[in-house]
């Protein structure tokens, strides 16, 4: 998938005597975003702005050793390995070794004619590290200008990782030229140098040109426009982050000494075997405690708490990809850790003050947000009208903010159906849930709209649902109200064998939890989403749900508790 972006100038940092300036080019193929403001708080800028590159940067894919050189000099030896292994005597060695003087004598003079080419690719892939940021950064960061916030949005080189941060308006002394929106900006190692350079006793603007988008192509202006091909994968990873946000999650609240210990205790060993991951104990209103694994160091955390309900145990893998947070310890006032189970998404936030930032992890280092995460299948599957959806768009790009009740009275829905529709936006990259302020925002993440059928996460979990359901071998046995949503059980014929999903739905009809006998979900848990068997379930439970609601009869092949189909 290609995306085209034109950048007039290029972003940097300008420092004097009393002043820095720090001027990001947006895209001017997009719609008009800028900004200019002072900032107040030069330090805690500085260090979250560079977290947030680290994050651009970080790839923790196995990369295995490069054997290319070692492997073509064992080509060019391969000769002298069978004359030497075909010589007896003294006067075939003396031969072998005259050939052997031979082949070195001629593989130096290879290398002083190549030598030339060798100094010039150097030279060329260092200024290609310092210069072009598109062939080491896949994508620019996403900046988007609200009418509280300004958010900075990244995502990592591995596509594990995910970044965002967010700074509200009281951070600037005085702000102009203000034009809310949504825009990629030019970002490069150069620019993160220059970041390092900021200092408190220096005054500091924040830019996003206006001038940008007013400037014409001539002898000054430099024309930056960029042609980047992603790879689906990345675009989607961004869509499974905005649906992973909007699950149900266990909260626990650390005290930034606490992080600081668990950076600690990953520095301080190097494991060699697995396990590789941190087990969380979570009892509610007790003291945090964690399991280094495979040493089975314990860290306790009186200073943390968790605020969950019940008590749990959670264990998080690609771990030290919590190493980005260590320049954020000092100037935090404390992380508030998101986690939505065993070998699931987690994400971690700084409280800044005027400032948040979020790390977002996927399962572990290895794989990626769009590999084979399902998240979306978690959210509302209310059915909702492609109207009803351009509706909301509409009322929340009017609004740029708001709360699920906000937003379902301003489109004029009821709120399951205002969930579903902003389910969807999220996967069409439209909008994003902010959880540190538990609203939605109108967020377009790119210039065009993107292709939803061929970005939107292949499942075949859903097909087979739809089959088990069309061939009348769902039964819901059991539905029960809870405080905390509703509880389904029942069971599925799938090949002559009987599945028997049970599922917990929240208060707003999400997946809180699940489980099912079949091989998919003992492999797999929740890891890659629901399985067939438990998406089939839940469908017949909003079919049954939908003609209860309706006086017309809802024609459709499922079974209810009295086990006949209704037709």
């Amino acid at each position: 998938m290609e995306f085209t972006h034109r950048y007039v100038g290029q972003s940097a940092v300008a420092h004097a005597a009393n002043a820095s300036q720090v001027s990001f080019s947006p895209d001017t193929l997009r719609e008009p975003t800028y900004f200019t403001g002072t900032i107040n708080n030069h330090i805690a800028f500085r260090e979250a702005i560079s977290a947030l590159h680290r994050i651009v940067v970080a790839d923790m894919r196995l990369k295995p050793k490069d054997r290319a050189v070692y492997f073509a000099w064992l080509e060019t030896q391969k000769d002298a390995f069978l004359a030497e292994a075909a010589t007896r005597g003294k006067s075939a060695k003396e031969r072998s070794d005259a050939l052997r003087a031979e082949l070195g004598r001629l593989g130096k003079q290879a290398h002083d004619v190549m030598q030339p080419f060798y100094a010039a690719r150097e030279k060329y892939f260092r200024w290609l590290f310092n210069h072009d940021r598109d062939a080491w950064i896949v994508l620019d960061p996403v900046i988007t200008v609200h009418p509280d916030e300004i958010a900075f949005e990244c995502f990592s080189l591995d596509e594990s990782s995910y970044g965002r941060l967010a700074c509200d308006l009281e951070m600037f002394d005085a702000t102009q030229d203000v034009e809310w929106g949504v825009t990629n900006i030019d970002y490069s190692w150069t620019l993160y140098n220059a970041f390092q350079q900021i200092r408190s006793y220096k005054k500091t603007e924040l830019r996003i040109e206006p001038s940008g988008f007013t400037s014409t192509t001539g002898a000054a202006a430099e024309v930056h426009q960029p042609k980047i091909d992603l790879p689906d994968s990345w675009v989607r990873g961004f869509l499974q982050v905005s649906s992973a946000m909007t699950q149900p999650l266990h909260t626990v609240q650390l005290d930034p000494l606490d992080v600081h210990n668990i950076c600690f205790m990953l520095r301080a060993k190097k494991e060699r075997v697995g396990p590789r991951s941190i087990r969380l104990l979570l009892k509610p209103g007790q003291p945090v405690e964690m399991i280094f694994e495979p040493w089975g160091d314990r860290l306790k955390c009186p200073r943390s708490r968790y605020e969950g309900t019940v008590e749990t145990e959670v264990r998080i893998w690609g771990r030290r990809r919590l190493l980005t947070l260590e320049r954020l310890i000092p100037i935090a006032r404390g992380f508030t850790w998101r986690l939505m189970g065993s070998g699931l998404p987690s994400f971690m936030t700084a409280d800044l003050g005027p400032m948040r930032f979020t790390l977002g992890l996927s399962g572990w280092s290895a794989n990626d947000w769009a590999g084979a995460s399902r998240f979306h299948l978690l959210s509302p599957r209310t059915s909702v009208s492609g109207d009803t959806v351009r509706a909301v768009h509409a009322k929340l790009g009017e609004a740029w903010l708001g709360d699920t009740d906000t937003i379902a009275k301003l489109a004029g829905v009821d709120r399951p159906t205002a969930l579903s529709a902003l389910g969807l936006l999220t996967q069409q990259g439209r909008c994003i849930y902010d959880l540190d302020k538990g609203v939605w925002r109108h967020r377009e993440l790119t210039r065009e709209p993107l292709p939803f059928d061929q970005l939107r996460a292949a499942s075949p979990q859903e097909d087979e649902a739809i089959g088990f359901l069309r061939a009348n071998g769902v039964q819901l046995r059991e539905k029960k109200s809870t405080a905390d949503g509703i509880r389904l059980a029942g069971s599925v014929i799938d090949d002559g064998r009987t599945m028997q999903p049970s599922i917990r739905l929240d208060t707003d009809d999400r997946i809180a939890d699940a489980s099912c006998n079949c091989p998919f979900y003992i492999h797999n848990k929740l890891h890659k989403g629901p399985c067939a068997h438990m998406l089939a379930l839940r469908q017949a439970f909003d079919r049954e749900r939908l003609q209860a609601a309706s006086p017309i009869v809802v024609q459709g092949p499922w079974k209810t508790n009295g086990g006949a189909a209704k037709q």
